[in-house]
C-alpha cells in the first residue's frame, strides 16, 4: 500500500467521527488508506466497496490484518444498498485512486505511453472504444461537458482525423497540436480536460455518484454521517445541490415549485466545507483540488 496516500485523511476522519462498535461503508476502497484509519480509530466494522478487481486483490491484506472487523466487495458503490442495509457512515472519496493513476498499463495517465484503457471496472467501453467509434458530436459534447473544455470541437475534430488512437502519448499529442502553442504556457497539460472527460464517460462517474449518493442517503442510520471528497468542480456541484437540498438550511419551499406541492423533507445538518492544507498541498500535489463536504443524517 506504500504508493497509496490518502487525501485529506485527518479532516475526514474528524468529519466521520468513527465510533466504537459502528459500521461504516468506505465506497471508494481503493488502497484502503480511509478504511484502515477508521478502523484504527474505533472498535468498529468497515464494508469497503470498490469496483475495480485489482483493489480487491490487494486490499485482502488489510482483511487479514483487521479479521473480521473489514469486509471487501467488489462492485459500484451505487449498489451499496445491495452490501448492507444500515450503516453509522459513509465515505466516497471520488475520482482516480494513485495505484490505478500510476500503473501507464491502466491508461488513465498520459505522463507515460499506455493503452488508451481507462476503465475502472476493466470492462465494458473503454476510452479507446469511444475515441475511435464516436461521431464528432458525440464526442465534442463529451470533452465540453465533462471536460469543461472550452476548444472541444477543434480537439473532436483532431482526433477524428488522427484515428486509430490506441495510446495515451498519441491522445495528449494529438489534443496538445490541436490546443495550439498558447495552451503550453498554462498551469495544467493541454490534454487534462480531455483524459478527465474520457475517463468521467467511461466510467459513467457522474450517474455513478448521482445514484450512490441517494443510495447512501438510504442506508444511513440516524446521526449516521455522510462524507465525500471530490476532485473537480463537476463531482462537487453534485456534492453540494445534494447535501444543501437535503439540509436544515435549505428553504423548505421555492417560489419556482409548482402550486401546492410538498416541502422537502430535511435530512442532513451539513458540517463546514474543508479543504487541503497548504502543508498538505506541498507533500501531496493531487490534494490541490480537493474538496470535502459532509452531513449528519436528521432523525426521521
Amino acid at each position: 500500500m506504500s504508493g497509496h496516500v490518502p487525501v485529506m485523511l485527518a479532516e475526514v476522519l474528524e468529519a466521520l467521527s468513527p465510533r466504537d462498535g459502528a459500521h461504516y461503508v468506505d465506497g471508494t476502497f481503493g488502497g484502503g488508506g480511509y478504511a484502515s484509519a477508521i478502523l484504527e480509530a474505533a472498535d468498529c466494522r468497515v464494508l469497503g466497496i470498490d469496483r475495480d478487481p485489482a483493489a480487491i486483490a490487494r486490499g485482502q491484506a488489510l482483511v487479514e490484518r483487521f479479521g473480521g472487523r473489514l469486509t471487501l466487495v467488489q462492485g459500484e458503490f451505487s449498489r451499496m444498498e445491495e452490501f448492507t442495509q444500515a450503516t453509522d457512515g459513509v465515505v466516497l472519496d471520488l475520482g482516480v485512486s494513485s495505484f490505478q493513476f500510476d500503473q501507464p498499463a491502466r491508461g488513465f495517465s498520459f505522463r507515460e505511453d499506455g493503452p488508451l484503457d481507462m476503465r475502472m471496472s476493466l470492462s465494458g467501453e473503454s476510452a479507446a472504444d469511444v475515441v475511435n467509434s464516436a461521431d464528432e458530436r458525440t464526442l465534442t459534447q463529451i470533452i465540453f461537458r465533462l471536460g469543461e473544455e472550452k476548444n472541444a470541437r477543434r480537439i473532436a475534430r483532431a482526433i477524428i482525423d488522427a484515428r486509430p488512437v490506441t495510446g495515451t502519448a498519441q491522445l495528449a499529442a494529438i489534443v496538445s497540436e490541436a490546443q495550439g502553442p498558447a495552451a503550453l504556457r498554462h498551469a495544467i497539460h493541454p490534454a487534462t480536460r480531455t483524459f478527465q472527460a474520457l475517463r468521467i464517460h467511461v466510467n459513467d462517474e457522474l450517474g455513478e455518484l448521482e445514484r450512490g449518493l441517494e443510495a447512501a442517503l438510504n442506508i444511513l442510520n440516524p446521526e449516521g454521517r455522510l462524507v465525500v471528497v471530490s476532485f473537480h468542480s463537476l463531482e462537487d456541484r453534485m456534492v453540494k445541490r445534494f447535501l444543501t437540498e437535503r439540509s436544515t438550511t435549505a428553504p423548505r419551499a421555492s417560489r419556482h415549485a409548482p402550486v401546492g406541492a410538498p416541502a422537502r423533507t430535511a435530512n442532513f445538518n451539513l458540517l463546514p466545507r474543508r479543504m487541503p492544507s497548504a502543508e498538505e498541498v506541498a507533500n501531496n500535489v493531487r490534494s490541490r483540488s480537493a474538496t470535502l463536504r459532509a452531513g449528519i443524517k436528521l432523525a426521521a
